[in-house]
């Protein structure tokens, strides 16, 4: 097959390969109020997901992307739970990932309340994840500071597969330009804008876009409410699409669907206009529910979506799914979803039925009855 820059997919291809660490998510949502030392704060809502690198591998195989995951699980509950659900209620391959006897999966709490997410997060490190580099795919979305260390990604790269990375905040502060050198074995860039302007050393998303574009054939710069700014360095074309409006509940997840919801259009070869467009609506449709991976649309949640916005510039502007979702295999969330993966409430319960987070001394977090 050949892609939209002219490279050839790699022979006997997964659509996407991805790697690196899942957690167990247990997020809590619709809180009372943000919690605070010797409170107890009652949420009214619970979701348990994987999440971590499985919300990007949820979100590409809702969207109908044969998945390749390469992880490592412990062989506790939680890890056990986790592969049923990527498996089984997924269909992701984790026939390359490992299971470590004793060592515990990563587990994190989120508290998703004001529209944003508070995490604690409990991990102890593991060994390094098995390459992925080496993975015939059509795409990987990899970290890039990854692909920094391990010179197969240009040969991957090299094969045909269309390297997707992030980089993430710089904790140093130092925003070293020097750390976007392997943005040479990449097809895409996706940084948000605070990140952007930072490595450039430039004062608004597009300059830092234009900038980036120099490195890499293309970049998003992600810029929250105000949308997206995106950039083809092969034909010089741009693309700025403002964000969808959505009720936002809980923001885990919602830049992973995001980039995967842009691979998947990629792949398609559409217009970057309408690749931005799709990975924005998307990851809209992502935060109007709690938790990150149990919260990523499929295409039935996107058809629902069109079915209600046909009119006006908003559905003027995505008008282009009416061709794009023609064939499409509608799967929904709630057919993906964990039997009781997701637990909310009637609001007639009393307040003690629902789920509680204590802190201060002794405190403990309890599930619903």
């Amino acid at each position: 097959m050949t892609l939209h820059d002219g490279s050839m997919a790699p022979v006997g291809a997964v659509d996407v390969v991805l790697s690196g660490a899942v957690f167990f998510d247990l997020v809590m949502g619709e809180l009372d109020q943000a919690p605070a030392p010797g409170t107890e704060v009652y949420a009214r809502e619970l979701a348990t997901a994987p999440g971590g690198i499985a919300n990007l591998a949820v979100a590409t195989a809702r969207l109908g992307l044969r998945t390749d995951l390469i992880t490592t699980l412990g062989d506790d509950i939680y890890g056990r739970w986790c592969r049923e659900f990527l498996v089984d209620h997924e269909g992701i391959d984790l026939s390359r990932s490992r299971t470590l006897t004793g060592w515990p999966t990563p587990l994190t709490v989120s508290l998703a309340h004001d529209g944003d997410r508070s995490m604690i997060t409990r991990e102890e490190p593991a060994p390094p994840t098995p390459d992925a580099a080496e993975v015939p795919a059509r795409a990987a979305i990899v970290d890039l500071r990854a692909v920094a260390r391990d010179e197969a990604w240009l040969s991957s790269a090299a094969r045909g597969t269309l390297v997707f990375a992030d980089l993430g905040w710089d904790p140093t502060g130092r925003w070293d330009p020097a750390d976007l050198r392997a943005l040479e074995a990449c097809h895409a860039f996706t940084p948000n804008e605070r990140e952007a302007m930072a490595y450039t050393r430039t004062d608004t998303p597009v300059a830092a876009a234009r900038a980036l574009a120099e490195r890499v054939p293309l970049v998003v710069v992600t810029c929250g409410a105000a949308g997206a700014v995106a950039i083809d360095a092969a034909s010089g074309e741009e693309a700025r699409v403002p964000a969808v409006p959505v009720r936002a509940r809980d923001a885990t997840g919602a830049g992973d669907v995001f980039g995967a919801a842009l691979v998947a259009a990629t792949l398609e070869q559409w217009p970057l206009a309408q690749r931005v467009a799709f990975a924005a609506l998307c990851a809209g449709l992502a935060v109007e529910g709690v938790g990150g991976s149990i919260s990523a649309p499929g295409w039935g949640d996107i058809a629902d979506w069109r079915g209600r916005h046909r009119d006006g510039e908003l559905g003027e502007r995505y008008g282009f799914l009416d061709d794009a979702l023609r064939g499409r295999v509608l799967r929904r969330r709630a057919d993906a979803a964990f039997p009781f993966a997701t637990y909310r409430p009637s609001p007639s319960h009393h307040p003690h039925e629902h789920s509680t987070i204590s802190t201060g001394s002794g405190s403990a977090a309890s599930l619903p009855h």
